[in-house]
């Protein structure tokens, strides 16, 4: 369910539209909440006139109907909380599958997202702030039924004695008044804990990805040592939250619990000057006691909003973050020509590049941050603002491109795999088990595939950490064969392969993209020796150009830089 919104969506836009889009099992579980505290604060009443109608007077007939009424009442308050709590849960749920569905979309949406929170900071909001904002759903039943239960035991002890409910009438404003007092000195420091909780994870599982490259460098006890640091920061500011909310917690059950005692005291001396009845004594103990935990919870509220409220700020932060890319607006020709003219970003420096329809092409860039690059900017995650010159696919600019994704694809170096199976990883919808063995031998992959006795079932954990850096590289290069584009550009695929393997490989990969357009970013002999022509690119710009035995044998720094 989608609720339509203009402009940009604020913390109470995104708490409005949860209540918005979820009302119909809000309202009917709120309804419900609220006829089990009605039910609720009906139990002292009915013993304590039970009492004065059956007990007092000795009337055992009388005193089976109370009870008998007594047990209806009890059964419909668990009714009523029963299936209230049925259509809360629905809501909640529904509201959290709803945030995480579209923050999962925004995050991975194809034009990227220009925002300050990195990958862990995107889990944190698209997980725990996702629940905390549904958790909102819980929050309004609870306030409607607490103030609910307060005012039928208003009326109730107004109907005792009109001095008993005023108390109640007058008090319960009164502290809620005073309690309110702390409500932003709570937010400041829930929103506070929640940033630097978000700042610790995103940390952690940059630190998880990359523990391979760390153990490499030997620099696992920096990276340890700035975890700790962050996570310290995250522990204070957690701990400075809990003090605060615990504060306040015993500062609101000890005012509550002072007003109840206060009705109750009152209510005993007006039984012993016989303004009020043995039952309707008992009666009022029982709703001063039952009391507390409304005026409790009303307490509470303060804290509950702030810590939604903080949640609801950082999926607001999400869903209104532009797009790196603008929003394509044009249909694809028929020709595939790729050309780079004049391109400017990072450390190129007026880089031309064409790419025919059927070409293998091989790049050879003698620094790595070109490489890179070049990659970045035909992937589309360069902002039209960030670099210079054009690209362009079939003369239309690839920004502009509606299908550019299914057009060009670009595989770069560094990819992941997910949880699941091997099979799972591999083929897209439709793919029959013929494409599907074809790219395995192309990529050398089906060797990694007989390794395992379930073959394509074989369970992979999550980013292939039971896997090795080879057999990774060659399922991820299978996965890229597999989708067929007309148009696929790689980047340094057979880095973490043996040379024999890097041989088969090459030859398979030329071999299945027949026809087709392939760009290679790599310094790869076995790759480079398949290719139509290379392409050496020096200081950001296209060095010089031709086949690889040629460059090898009249180039003496193509040589340096690719010969082995």
């Amino acid at each position: 369910m989608v609720i339509s919104h203009a402009g940009p969506l604020r913390a109470p836009g995104i708490l409005r539209r949860a209540v918005a889009r979820n009302r119909r099992h809000l309202g009917l579980g709120t309804l419900l909440y609220c006829c089990h505290q009605i039910c609720e604060s009906l139990v002292p009443i009915l013993i304590g006139v039970g009492i004065d109608r059956a007990v007092a007077p000795g009337d055992g007939r009388a005193l089976l109907v109370w009870v008998a009424a007594l047990a209806v009442l009890f059964g419909l308050l668990s009714m009523a909380y029963r299936f209230g709590g049925r259509h809360l849960m629905r809501a909640i749920t529904d509201e959290a599958y709803y945030l995480r569905d579209e923050l999962a979309a925004k995050i991975l949406h194809p034009r990227g997202l220009r925002t300050p929170l990195r990958a862990g900071e995107l889990l944190t909001v698209a997980s725990t702030d996702a629940d905390n904002v549904s958790y909102l759903l819980d929050y309004v039943p609870r306030i409607a039924g607490a103030v609910t239960a307060t005012l039928i035991c208003a009326v109730a002890l107004v109907s005792f004695d009109w001095r008993l409910g005023v108390a109640v009438l007058a008090g319960t404003p009164v502290v809620l008044g005073v309690l309110q007092l702390a409500g932003p000195r709570i937010a400041r420091r829930v929103e506070a804990q929640q940033d630097l909780a978000g700042r610790a994870s995103s940390l952690a599982t940059d630190l998880v990805a990359g523990i391979r490259p760390l153990r490499g460098i030997g620099a696992e006890r920096a990276a340890a040592r700035r975890y700790h640091a962050v996570s310290q920061a995250s522990l204070g500011a957690s701990l400075r939250a809990a003090r605060t909310q615990g504060a306040y917690l015993a500062a609101s059950t000890a005012t509550s619990g002072l007003l109840a005692c206060g009705v109750a005291v009152l209510a005993g001396w007006f039984a012993l000057t016989g303004r009020i009845s043995v039952g309707e004594l008992i009666a009022v103990i029982g709703l001063a006691q039952f009391l507390m935990e409304p005026l409790a919870m009303l307490a509470a509220v303060p804290s509950w909003i702030a810590e939604a409220r903080g949640s609801a700020e950082r999926v607001a932060l999400v869903v209104n973050a532009p797009h790196v890319v603008p929003e394509p607006t044009l249909a694809a020709a028929g020709d595939t020509t790729l050309e780079v003219a004049d391109a400017r970003h990072g450390s190129l420096d007026g880089l031309d590049l064409v790419l025919r329809p059927g070409e293998f092409v091989g790049l050879v860039a003698y620094r790595p941050a070109d490489a890179e690059a070049l990659v970045r900017l035909l992937a589309g995650r360069v902002a039209p603002e960030e670099f210079g010159g054009t690209v362009r696919l079939g003369g239309v600019h690839l920004q502009q491109l509606e299908s550019a994704r299914e057009l060009l694809h670009v595989e770069p170096h560094h990819t992941d795999l997910f949880a699941g199976t091997l099979a799972a990883n591999l083929a897209p919808e439709g793919a029959g088990p013929q494409q599907v063995d074809a790219a395995l031998r192309a990529a050398a992959a089906d060797e990694v595939v007989a390794a395992h006795p379930a073959g394509l079932e074989h369970a992979v954990d999550e980013r292939g950490a039971g896997l090795s850096g080879g057999q990774r590289q060659r399922l991820a290069l299978a996965r890229a064969l597999l989708a067929r584009p007309p148009i696929l550009v790689l980047h340094d695929p057979t880095t973490a392969i043996d040379a024999v393997t890097e041989q088969s490989v090459a030859l398979g990969v030329r071999a299945l993209r027949k026809d087709l357009t392939t760009l290679v970013v790599t310094s790869s002999p076995a790759l480079l020796a398949v290719a139509d022509r290379v392409v050496v690119v020096d200081a950001g710009r296209v060095h010089t150009t031709g086949t690889h035995a040629s460059l090898g044998a009249t180039d003496a720094g193509y040589a340096r830089a690719v010969l082995r």
